[in-house]
């Protein structure tokens, strides 16, 4: 009978031994495996933003910026058809306050050392959606390469009276 306890005993140390080799072992893996997955961690660093104010007087009083840019992405606030001091120019002719709010936001764009083929997106909002329809392929002349994604909204008013079109953009440029 002590020879059957003293083989059991044995037995028994054989198995915890086993078992605690097993459990050494495979928290060893596991510290591997963590070690591993910290060293493939990516480190990515903050952008700060960059703004730009094309009037910067009108813009402060107002409380916004006109573009501001963040790692390879650029946002530009809609441009509309003023002068410096704010009052809508070419009152009345879409067409013209159009191409106003274009050369604003080339100004913009040339910045920041890009085109009109960096947009990705544009969003246009007008008073007057019929005339804009009909001055809708000046565009052709912005975008020579691809047109950019975006909306047309027609609204009831924009931010200055008188004001028919307003244009924001979206633009990619990887450094």
């Amino acid at each position: 009978m002590r020879k059957l306890t003293s083989q059991t005993n044995q037995l028994s140390l054989i198995v915890l031994l086993m078992a605690l080799t097993f459990t050494i072992q495979s928290c060893e893996h596991k510290d591997k495996e963590s070690t591993k997955e910290a060293t493939d961690e990516v480190i990515v660093e903050t952008e700060k933003p960059e703004y730009f104010y094309l009037r910067p007087e009108f813009e402060k009083a107002q409380g916004y910026t006109h573009a501001v840019k963040v790692g390879d992405i650029i946002r530009i606030s809609g441009a509309v058809s003023m002068d410096d001091k704010g009052n809508a120019k070419n009152i009345g002719d879409l067409g013209q306050q159009m191409r106003n709010c274009y050369a604003d936001l080339e100004k913009i764009l040339n910045h920041y050392g890009c085109t009109f083929d960096d947009v990705i997106v544009e969003n246009i909002f007008t008073t007057n959606m019929p005339a804009f329809l009909k001055n809708a392929a000046y565009r052709n002349k912005i975008y020579t390469k691809q047109f950019p994604t975006g909306n047309w909204v027609g609204v009831k008013e924009l931010v200055i009276p008188d004001i028919m079109i307003e244009i924001g953009l979206e633009v990619y440029k990887p450094d």
